[in-house]
């Protein structure tokens, strides 16, 4: 590739989030091997893999395609954005995805993951479990302090 086309591909590369939701009647192989072919595709295609996540099988609020439960994972990455249209290509040609959504980052998204996977800013999920053992702690020296 030439320097100058190489500089506009580099420049021409955003950051995006897509979370896609696999059907719960694969096995947990086939859900691997699945997610292994989509991170391929993008770095394939030039991309960059910055990160994912595999939040496993979760129920969903409504039925999709009669199923209560689906796979969801999660892909972060740089890509060009001619890419992004072969990316939701991908997933509507795969019966495996019920769904997916893919958001472009801008630099307060980007921030934001970044705090987030360094553990600076807290899931709402952990901040739960932080104030019900806090007052589960609270409680007890409530009791400790009635029976002295």
């Amino acid at each position: 590739m030439q320097p100058e086309i190489l500089s506009l591909t580099i420049m021409n590369q955003k950051q995006y989030e897509t979370v896609i939701i696999l059907t719960p009647v694969l096995s947990e192989q086939q859900m691997k091997d699945a997610v292994a072919g989509y991170r391929e595709l993008i770095t394939e295609n030039g991309g960059e893999m910055i990160h994912e996540e595999n939040w496993g099988l979760t129920k969903l609020a409504y039925p999709i395609e009669k199923k209560g439960t689906g796979f969801y994972h999660l892909f972060e990455f740089k890509a060009n954005t001619d890419f992004i249209t072969k990316w939701e290509l991908a997933f509507r040609r795969d019966e495996r995805v019920m769904r997916y959504l893919t958001t472009s980052l801008d630099k307060w998204a980007i921030e934001f993951n970044q705090k987030r996977r360094s553990g600076e800013i807290k899931s709402s999920a952990e901040t739960a479990k932080e104030r019900k053992a806090a007052a589960a702690a609270a409680e007890s020296d409530t009791k400790n302090d009635k029976e002295d």
